[in-house]
């Protein structure tokens, strides 16, 4: 920053607190060490006390490989933490871990930011008989025991203090704005209570409620203490290292100050995140320097991670509850609003109904410049300025302030009467209002300490206001301002709004549209009705004349006339029953042909497989034959004395059924001027009814159709497909693995791995690259009974087992020529058993591509050798 910078060449206010870089201080607490070394193993920074702990000076390792520092085990148990990791922002723990291998037992945070990784270390220190597991799984049952959230937080925060020992833990619940309130305290006998006070949201930076986020565990062991700078401050580049996930991150000097002020020496902070926000903060507070062990704090952690669920979980229940019963109340308003035959000024008849749902003092529906007001309301002129401002907000939104004068000038005249308003619009024009309007409440909010009237002070950071010393409570009065409306409330008024347009705004379109549907669908039916008449009407007059010639007497005449409307009658059964099973598709064309050209029935040939069409199927194909047959009997090849018709199907490559009808022979055809009823029955049933498809081809000679029916509307019979569609079958010759991500596709594979983490991540790679069969093992005897009991394609063997390594089984592989490639945390300073020289060796944390790559070159080893 320049050095000329003053106070007066910029203005201070609450926000300069945000510009602070508190995540690139470069300074960490004094109670551990740090190191950073980049993702190759080489030594970047470390922090300069590294010398009270090791050997080691800062400067003679910069610029070394890690192992200088930590030996080979230490260095694989770091490996093994980084394959667990979950993401970039993740942080993995070891406790209790002899680092140096010199009987000294360290707690180690580990992780990854910006390719750098990032190893922080402090002694570890276990207070004897303490299980941390078992001591938070009693706290969070003390905690479900609670009725109400107000219990919940006050056991929550009498808990941690039980286990932290801090003289003072309070509970914060961040408004929307960014002000906290204390909603719940556990404080030591003789100290002063903040239960009740609220704090300005300039108290927590932005940027460190994100890192609250981000790191959900902070501790302040002694705010007194010196920090320790980390060396080199810069890197080439110039950059800072950034300490987002740090565990050791120093404290800001802003920070400091103002905790000193309070007469805090340590503090220790832990985030409750719901939902992806910072919801809340448990923040406790020592008058003496006071560290907590990595375990402890990492149990902690884990507390507040489970106690976010719970809060989440009763917060989800009560919003529920409430959602549920403005539910019930909408919808009873709803179905008495449709009774009554709804008009816009009939909404005000309802206005008891609709101030059970959104609370308010007062109610106005302002329609066609008119208004209704129950309650508290206002004039027409201030409603028509009103009006006026509200359609700036837009015709589709509901629009709700706690602060109207804020917004809108001339509510500053009636503040005493309106302060808040609700406001719905029911059409669009005129834009019509249903308000609800809520009265100023008088808010006496007691802060700690007067957030306006800080210090003003040049730092290090330049101009800022310097965190206030004093704490003694302050009252501010809000004036002009209502009860806010809440997020369920809101929710009821956007229910409100769509279902008022819905009944106001389409009650009449929808009758007029239910009315001309009605009109529709009886012209629909009457037309079908005279077609099916005129078409029965037709046959039977064709029967008797068709039946004629081949009578001898009045009683034959009969008979042969009896029979074929019989056999019509047969046919329409079988078109509308819903009770028949699968038919085969011959047999649906010759129940049609019989029925009406039964005369003819030599001139119809059908050719095709035995095809069983499906009981559902079976109407829509019987209705399109039916067409097909009466059609032609009319018009077509069957309407004189030397037309044919074929009909022949026959089953493709994908399972679908062809059906070709192909008349010839009979009179010439002309493409219809206009789509009647039957055509349409033909082109549209198969396609919408059983998902196929249909095509009608009007050529000169003779009426050509295609169908296509998928295979799940008919079957074929066994026989028949044997004898029309034989399979042909030979010996495949083998496929070669491709080199690429491929090469997985339906290997069955033998994952020996110690750790379940690890186990399982590597078994995702394997599945996500297309692997068959994946068989996890912890042991190399595990692993036996796998090969006993499964044929397996591959292996894939971490070399440290823990106990064993995994070298014992190669023979085992080797017998069964199974291919296999070893997994290690050693990096390149493996050393394999001569039975397993040459193979490949990938090291941990690997990706996918690493994986796939030594897999498939392992594969192609193996068919080459």
């Amino acid at each position: 920053m320049n050095s000329s910078f003053s106070s007066r060449d910029h203005d201070v206010d609450l926000t300069n607190c945000d510009r602070e870089p508190i995540q690139y201080l470069g300074r960490i607490q004094d109670f551990g060490f740090l190191v950073a070394a980049s993702m190759d193993w080489l030594i970047e920074r470390v922090s300069a006390n590294i010398a009270d702990f090791t050997p080691h000076q800062p400067e003679a390792l910069l610029g070394e490989p890690l192992l200088a520092l930590f030996p080979e085990p230490s260095i694989h148990a770091i490996r093994g933490r980084l394959q667990i990791l979950s993401s970039s922002e993740g942080v993995e723990r070891l406790f209790g871990f002899d680092l140096f291998g010199d009987g000294r037992h360290f707690d180690v945070a580990i992780h990854v930011i910006a390719s750098t990784l990032v190893v922080e270390v402090e002694p570890a220190a276990r207070s004897a008989g303490i299980n941390p597991g078992a001591l938070i799984k009693s706290m969070i049952a003390r905690v479900q025991r609670t009725d109400g959230l107000d219990g919940l937080y006050r056991e929550c925060v009498r808990q941690l203090r039980g286990i932290t020992g801090f003289d003072r833990v309070m509970l914060y619940r961040f408004a929307s704005t960014g002000a906290g309130a204390v909603v719940a305290e556990s404080v030591r006998s003789g100290l002063g209570s903040f239960l009740g006070l609220n704090y300005p949201a300039a108290d927590i930076p932005a940027q460190a409620r994100r890192l609250y986020i981000q790191n959900q565990i902070r501790i302040i062991a002694d705010v007194g203490a010196a920090p320790v700078p980390v060396l080199p401050e810069l890197d080439p580049y110039g950059r800072p290292l950034d300490l987002s996930l740090s565990v050791l991150r120093s404290v800001s000097p802003i920070h400091i100050e103002y905790l000193s002020n309070m007469g805090v020496s340590a503090s220790m902070s832990i985030s409750i995140v719901i939902d992806g926000k910072l919801w809340g903060l448990f923040a406790l507070h020592h008058y003496a320097p006071r560290h907590l062990t990595m375990e402890i704090r990492s149990a902690t952690e884990l507390f507040g991670q489970m106690v976010s669920l719970i809060i989440e979980g009763r917060l989800y229940k009560e919003a529920k509850r409430i959602d549920e019963a403005t539910r019930e109340l909408h919808d009873r308003f709803v179905s008495k609003l449709v009774a009554a035959s709804p008009s816009v000024e009939a909404v005000a008849d309802f206005a008891e109904q609709l101030r059970e749902i959104i609370a308010c003092d007062g109610f106005t529906v302002w329609a066609k410049g008119q208004e209704r007001t129950h309650g508290v309301g206002l004039s027409r002129e201030e409603l028509q300025s009103l009006a006026r401002f509200l359609n700036r907000a837009g015709s589709s939104r509901v629009y709700a302030t706690d602060e109207l004068s804020a917004h809108h000038a001339p509510a500053l005249d009636y503040a005493d009467r309106v302060a808040g308003v609700l406001a719905i619009p029911i059409s669009r024009s005129p834009r019509d209002y249903i308000l609800f309007f809520r009265r100023e409440i008088v808010q006496t909010v007691t802060w700690a300490g007067d957030p306006k009237t800080k210090e003003r002070m040049i730092g290090p950071n330049g101009a800022r206001l310097t965190p206030r010393k004093s704490f003694e409570a302050w009252k501010e009065t809000v004036l002009g301002k209502s009860l806010p409306w809440t997020d369920s409330e809101l929710k009821a008024g956007e229910s409100l709004r769509v279902s008022i347009l819905e009944v106001l705004l389409r009650f009449n379109e929808e009758s007029e549209r239910q009315q001309q549907l009605s009109a529709q669908r009886q012209e629909l039916l009457i037309a079908e009705l005279n077609h099916r008449v005129r078409n029965i009407l037709s046959l039977i007059r064709a029967l008797v004349a068709q039946s004629k010639p081949s009578a001898q007497d009045v009683d034959g005449f009969a008979r042969i006339i009896g029979g074929r409307i019989q056999a019509l009658a047969r046919a329409h059964d079988q078109i509308t029953s819903e009770q028949f099973s699968s038919t085969s598709l011959q047999d649906i064309v010759r129940t049609e042909v019989l029925a009406y050209i039964g005369s003819k029935q030599d001139r119809v040939h059908l050719e095709g497989p035995l095809v069983c069409v499906e009981a559902a199927a079976f109407s829509t194909l019987a209705l399109v034959f039916h067409e097909l047959v009466t059609n032609s009997a009319k018009y077509g090849a069957l309407s004189d004395s030397s037309g044919s018709v074929r009909v022949v199907w026959r089953l493709d490559e994908d399972g679908s059924c062809h059906i070709d009808w192909i008349e010839s022979g009979g009179p010439p055809v002309l493409a219809p001027t206009r789509r009647g009823f039957g055509s349409t029955i033909i082109e549209r049933s198969i396609p919408h009814d059983l998902g196929g498809e249909a095509t009608l081809d009007f050529r000169l000679g003779g009426l050509r159709g295609h169908f296509r029916l998928p295979p799940q509307v008919f079957q074929l019979a066994p026989a028949a497909a044997v004898a029309e569609t034989p399979i042909l079958s030979k010996e495949a010759d083998p496929m070669p693995i491709p080199t690429g991500p491929e090469a997985l596709k339906g290997l069955r594979t033998l994952i020996l791995e110690d750790n379940m983490i690890i186990s399982l991540d590597a078994e995702q790679l394997l599945q996500d690259h297309g692997a068959g069969e994946v068989h996890l093992a912890a042991s190399v005897t595990d692993a036996r009974k796998v090969l006993e009991s499964q044929p397996l394609d591959f292996a894939l063997l971490d070399v440290n087992l823990g106990s064993e390594t995994s070298f014992s089984l190669v023979p085992d592989l080797k017998r069964l020529r199974i291919p296999f490639v070893f997994v290690t945390g050693y990096g390149e300073r493996i050393e394999l058993p001569e039975d397993a020289a040459g193979i490949g060796a990938i090291k941990k944390p690997f990706d996918a591509q690493e994986l796939v790559k030594a897999i498939a070159q392992a594969l192609a080893n193996a068919r080459n050798g």
